[in-house]
């Protein structure tokens, strides 16, 4: 009798990048950032087992030996997270895994595909299969061995031909979904930055109707918000407190509270079930109130982030982002008003970017006094509007590289060059973390040597920054 036909679900050995569709963000150079899990392979290699498949998970970047693990394992798929600011690199694991199993098909996924996937697909001589969109029930179907022409959010090759299926619809009731397969993977390398507690990603919510400039959340998850029950998400929780020991999560959306009722629903449940956690989540700068944010932090929540990206009213405006200082001034102040620490995003560099309008930025920043901030530079990943204007605009140039994504700019403003870009990035995070008046703050709210530790760790990063 045959055994079961076997899946290698992989990060390749590539740097550490977070590589969740959305956000392709190099940890290294990144201060408060730490690795997320693989919860996109976690919930492929649930489907996969659910398809009668051994499923087997691995983090290349956080350790491990590739060969070693086609060799032992000798799996008939492959299925590869490939991201753009790794892609050369992500590629070569295709190349491996055909050197060692010669009858291994190949999968990828990945943001990039939504642009790329003719041209990747043509130069790989390694990749079978790409999946355009989500990935859950077009994997699904490859492996239940479906034929390729009518398998949805399909890119595969038919002898010398490319071909490309229409897109696949995006999954309207979450609730479907097996949860991510968590025995698979090591739990314990995935912790909070602060006080290194071993964290889950709960993804509670796909879709974004607000299609930033800059942002692919609504190019890979839509422009409606599809939102999980709240009694499937306290499922979720429960299983890993309960077979797991974690009570630290990241309920990752693409905009986490802009439904009042579902966020105060869940909250409540949350208090409901017993269940003891802390969590964090994302917020628009227009999207809570003070009654909702009271009932996150008693329901758990410690911190959120805002994507506030600018301190320049023009900025905001030039990016679509729908929202006003006065916006961001009046979302900080509820936030901190119910004891819930905040973590502000910043984006510096996009193409109308000018010395004023970075100036502006650090100045809000400091303003705002939040507990953590990250000043990204922009970077035009394939799928967003801001990789369309920069094709149109010629921003690109033979030097142009995505290995330092959100870190090193991709191309110049229409005012700044690349180099002056990343100066000001530096610049903007001396300003706002060496502080006095910010380290004194910090240090009357550190809790635990692992805080000073971890603290002491970014502290340093900063001033190694030249």
């Amino acid at each position: 009798m045959q055994g079961k036909k076997k899946i290698l679900l992989i990060y390749p050995p590539s740097p550490v990048l977070n590589r969740e569709d959305r956000c392709q963000q190099p940890t290294k150079e990144l201060i408060v950032i730490p690795p997320l899990p693989p919860t996109d392979l976690m919930y492929l290699a649930a489907i996969s087992e659910q398809c009668g498949f051994d499923a087997l998970i691995r983090d290349y970047s956080q350790g491990g030996d590739f060969e070693k693990d086609l060799r032992e394992f000798s799996p008939d798929y492959l299925l590869v997270n490939v991201a753009m600011p790794t892609l050369e690199n992500d590629l070569k694991a295709l190349d491996t895994s055909k050197e060692i199993c010669p009858q291994i098909k190949t999968i990828a996924k990945g943001a990039t595909f939504l642009t790329l996937a003719k041209d990747i697909m043509g130069k790989s001589r390694s990749l079978d299969f790409a999946i355009i969109g989500e990935a859950e029930y077009t994997l699904k179907e490859i492996l239940e061995g479906k034929n390729p022409s009518e398998i949805l959010g399909l890119c595969y090759k038919s002898g010398n031909e490319i071909i490309q299926n229409d897109q696949r619809p995006f999954i309207e009731n979450l609730d479907e979904l097996p949860f991510p397969a968590r025995h698979l993977v090591d739990n314990s390398i995935y912790r909070r930055p602060d006080n290194n507690k071993v964290q889950a990603t709960i993804k509670v919510s796909r879709g974004c109707p607000f299609h930033c400039f800059f942002c692919l959340a609504t190019p890979t998850a839509g422009s409606k918000v599809r939102k999980r029950s709240a009694e499937n998400i306290i499922t979720e929780i429960r299983e890993c407190v309960e077979k797991y020991g974690i009570t630290n999560f990241l309920f990752w959306s693409d905009i986490f509270d802009i439904d009042k009722d579902w966020t105060m629903n869940l909250c409540r449940k949350i208090i409901e079930s017993g269940l003891k956690i802390t969590w964090s989540a994302n917020t628009r700068a227009d999207t809570a109130d003070y009654e909702m944010a009271k009932l996150m932090y008693k329901s758990g929540c410690r911190l959120v982030s805002i994507g506030v990206e600018s301190g320049s009213q023009y900025m905001l405006d030039k990016m679509g982002k729908n929202i006003t200082l006065d916006d961001v001034r009046k979302t900080v102040k509820l936030f901190k008003k119910a004891g819930i620490r905040i973590y502000n995003y910043f984006v510096i560099g996009l193409p109308w970017e000018t010395e004023e309008t970075v100036e502006d930025t650090i100045k809000f920043a400091i303003e705002l006094n939040s507990d953590f901030i990250s000043f990204y530079t922009a970077t035009p990943l394939p799928g967003s509007k801001f990789y369309a204007y920069a094709k149109e605009n010629n921003l690109f140039d033979c030097n142009t590289s995505f290995e330092s994504a959100y870190f090193y700019p991709s191309v110049n403003t229409h005012h700044l060059t690349k180099d002056r870009v990343f100066e000001l990035h530096k610049t903007a995070l001396k300003r706002f973390y060496l502080r006095p008046k910010y380290i004194l703050k910090m240090l009357f709210k550190i809790r635990s040597f692992e805080e000073v530790k971890n603290y002491f760790t970014a502290g340093f990063n900063i001033l190694l920054r030249k």
